[in-house]
């Protein structure tokens, strides 16, 4: 998730375990648990781009490095802050759970996130929830924001603080069951249509900000399927695109380790262009097209991976592969939003 909600979901904790003993410091180191983990993207500028691929929540969101770094941690802050009645103990628990409350939320995302590295290196995602979305975010912080207003010797305090917890932990599970209501009507259409197809290779997804307009990645033997469906929608036909995977183009270049490891985390949802003889696109179909709601057509996918064949300048007779993640992220205005929430809320476009 993005680092305002990991803050407000790191603080939250941090209060629900030190709140009534030390006052507003016990959200503040919250919020610094909770920040942590996405400390990975220090080491970019030290990784080439597969390898921050490979990198990013892998080792400061295991939750095994986690349990074992903790009590370094809970050390730490204990002898910074250790002059009330709170102890070594309750200081590890602040930061064990603002460490693991922020990977597991990490895991209701797209992405993936590497839970029990180094054991396994297998991104785990559910999907659910977008990495933004202030349906969960703002009504958290406002109840956090107002236990940290309250006396810190107040019963009201830990009432709120809890309230925020439960609302925003409620939404995740609507964003579940949600899910699945939207999975079942992909399936329906899917069948309907005589489109054969795999429900373990099918990827249900949320759209920005919201739980409630959903888009499915469906991958079929030579091609993919996409389409959208909002629970608000009059009717349950599902309009489908179709993807051509062009997979076999890969095969004119050589099979790298670093290009292995690539498609190894698109978990095989992708299709290839070949755009030029020395370059090639990766599209990466997990994170779906910006605009596909719109209809047929349209719609860029939002994450691609460049790969360009450069000569290796310690043998010029010996292509290398250069690999540039590009991502697709235009700002929009109010009009583009109008539009989209009327999506959301079953205006389709163009039948889509």
């Amino acid at each position: 998730m993005d680092s305002l909600t990991q803050i407000v979901l790191g603080a939250a904790v941090g209060e629900a375990v030190l709140g009534k003993k030390i006052g507003n410091k016990a959200p503040l180191y919250g919020a610094i648990a909770g920040t942590i983990p996405d400390l990975d993207v220090l080491a970019n500028s030290f990784l080439d781009a597969v390898q921050q691929l490979q990198f990013h929540r892998s080792i400061t969101h295991s939750l095994i490095i986690q349990a074992l770094v903790s009590p370094i941690f809970g050390y730490l802050f204990y002898k910074l802050n250790g002059k009330n009645k709170d102890t070594f103990k309750e200081w590890t628990l602040l930061v064990f759970l603002g460490f693991t409350t922020h990977s597991l939320l990490d895991t209701c995302t797209t992405w993936g996130t590497q839970l029990f590295w180094p054991f396994s290196h297998y991104g785990f995602a559910t999907y659910s929830v977008f990495v933004v979305d202030p349906h969960y975010t703002l009504p958290f912080m406002i109840f956090l924001i107002w236990a940290m207003i309250l006396p810190k010797s107040s019963h009201k305090r830990v009432i709120v603080n809890y309230i925020g917890i439960i609302i925003s932990t409620s939404y995740l599970l609507c964003g579940f069951i949600l899910q699945q209501h939207a999975k079942s009507k992909f399936v329906d259409s899917l069948k309907e249509q005589n489109i054969p197809f795999d429900e373990q290779r099918m990827i249900v997804k949320t759209t920005p900000l919201n739980i409630f307009l959903w888009s499915a990645s469906i991958d079929t033997n030579d091609q993919y399927y996409t389409g959208f469906y909002s629970i608000f929608d009059k009717d349950s036909k599902i309009n489908f695109q179709s993807l051509p995977k062009h997979h076999q183009i890969l095969n004119e270049i050589e099979q790298t380790e670093k290009l292995k490891d690539l498609l190894w985390i698109t978990k095989g949802y992708y299709t290839v262009e070949k755009v030029d003889d020395v370059t090639y696109n990766i599209n990466d179909l997990r994170f779906g097209s910006f605009d596909g709601w719109k209809g047929k057509g349209e719609g860029k996918i939002v994450f691609v991976y460049e790969i360009k064949l450069e000569k290796d300048p310690n043998n010029p007779s010996k292509l290398i592969q250069k690999f540039t993640q590009k991502s697709y992220k235009k700002v929009q205005g109010l009009d583009y939003f109008i539009q989209y929430f009327k999506r959301v809320y079953g205006h389709k476009h163009q039948g889509f």
